[in-house]
């Protein structure tokens, strides 16, 4: 398997951890009679910080993006390779799309696995929303420019510091470059300070690879899969990875 092969599943089984864990926490919050049961923000904050601590740990090789927002971020920072010093690639159309297809490959995995580990508390949940918010983000209140606002701000955020811990402009990295507990850290602090509008998707792939898998199980009384809401998710990190990649070149340091 070439460098770009050994990325791509590595990129695939790092999201797919990520979502399993992330969404699983979800699922033991909201859904009826789980352990975890109205078990809080706070809970689903430090365990989604987790899940991309354990996401990170077996993406190394691919340098850990996990993120949509995080490969094109790295690209409009000047990025030349991607990939850890062993399985390095350079950065083209065909390694950016590896990369995203990797992700998003590995979110549906990992929401399918969450739906198979709680499927007699999805079959048990009466209320729809409920099911749909293990798989997906939805605002607090619901007003799209404003939504695409605060996933802009968590999202440059995010992709600002793994720039700022990663070596700048050198193109060093993803979510890697910080080690797994500073960037489980970084994940805790935004959604602690940020995640309250909108649950903080900050990652296309995760939000919309799971919202498929809603849409496409066969989920007792699922209800509507929110299509309506799914571009904010999307389009507000790929913005907000881009624009901290942009302003990393003049605000950062050149480091390494």
């Amino acid at each position: 398997m070439d460098n770009l092969g050994i990325d791509f599943l590595s990129e695939l089984v790092g999201t797919a951890m990520l979502v399993l864990l992330g969404c699983g926490v979800v699922a033991n919050v909201a859904l009826i009679r789980t352990k975890g049961f109205n078990g809080g923000t706070l809970m689903v904050n430090v365990a989604w910080g987790l899940a991309v601590f354990a996401g990170v740990i077996v993406s190394y090789a691919s340098g850990a993006h996990l993120n949509p927002a995080v490969t094109l971020g790295l690209v409009a920072n000047g990025a030349k390779t991607f990939g850890s010093a062993a399985t390095p690639v350079d950065v083209n159309f065909v390694s950016v799309i590896a990369y995203i297809g990797a992700q998003m490959i590995g979110a549906i995995i990992g929401a399918v696995l969450v739906w198979l580990a709680y499927k007699q508390h999805f079959d048990e949940e009466p209320e729809a929303a409920n099911k749909l918010g293990v798989f997906s983000t939805g605002p607090a209140i619901r007003s799209y420019g404003w939504n695409l606002v605060t996933e802009i701000i968590g999202t440059f955020v995010l992709v600002f510091v793994v720039i700022g811990f990663g070596g700048g402009r050198q193109g060093e990295g993803g979510l890697a470059a910080l080690g797994a507990l500073p960037v489980a850290l970084l994940v805790i602090g935004i959604g602690a300070s940020l995640g309250g509008p909108t649950g903080y998707a900050i990652n296309p792939a995760r939000d919309l690879g799971p919202r498929i898998v809603h849409a496409i199980l066969p989920i007792k009384g699922k209800g509507s899969s929110d299509w309506s809401y799914s571009w904010v998710p999307v389009v507000g990190p790929i913005i907000g990875g881009v624009l901290a990649g942009l302003a990393a070149i003049p605000l950062l340091p050149l480091l390494g």
